[in-house]
């Protein structure tokens, strides 16, 4: 691409495509490596900046891969356009208003930071989504670390012992 004269921007903007779409969570590190050849490409232009986007290039390729927040993404998208999205939970409801008080918006909210471990035991989700997991971490790379922290936090969310 660069020997044909392709625009440098255009590289840096296809690399910073993929550390989000190929790479995503299973290396945190791949898009500020993107973002910052792309600046780079940006500050030196061409043909120096050849040498930040080679780097970026070789770092992604050899990074861990998973697309799973970008297809969560997608789902939760397709849910909302579907009409799948039910309405906020009283408790998450603000209640910073004039007559909230009087709906029910705020009553029965716990506090995250009050909580042992900074996680409150609610329902986050409408009714109708309850269940619902739209981020699916794999076992690859930093994911394997998020999936195990996620797993706890859903359990404290939904009220289940860690034996569920």
């Amino acid at each position: 691409m660069i020997v044909a004269g392709e625009d440098g921007r255009f590289i840096a903007r296809r690399v910073i495509i993929s550390a989000a779409e190929d790479i995503g969570t299973a290396d945190p590190q791949a898009l500020p490596i993107a973002v910052a050849a792309a600046q780079a490409v940006q500050l030196i232009g061409m043909p120096e900046g050849r040498i930040p986007l080679a780097e970026a290039v070789v770092y992604l390729a050899t990074a861990p891969k998973s697309n799973a927040a970008y297809v969560g993404i997608d789902a939760a998208i397709a849910d909302v356009k579907a009409g799948r999205i039910g309405r906020v939970p009283k408790p998450l409801r603000d209640a910073h208003y004039a007559g909230a008080k009087r709906l029910g918006h705020g009553k029965g909210y716990v506090y995250p930071h009050d909580e042992p471990v900074g996680v409150a035991r609610q329902q986050h989700l409408p009714d109708e989504l309850v269940g619902t997991e739209y981020y699916r971490p794999t076992e690859r790379g930093h994911e394997r670390e998020i999936s195990a922290r996620l797993a706890k936090l859903r359990a404290i969310i939904r009220g289940e012992s860690a034996a569920d």
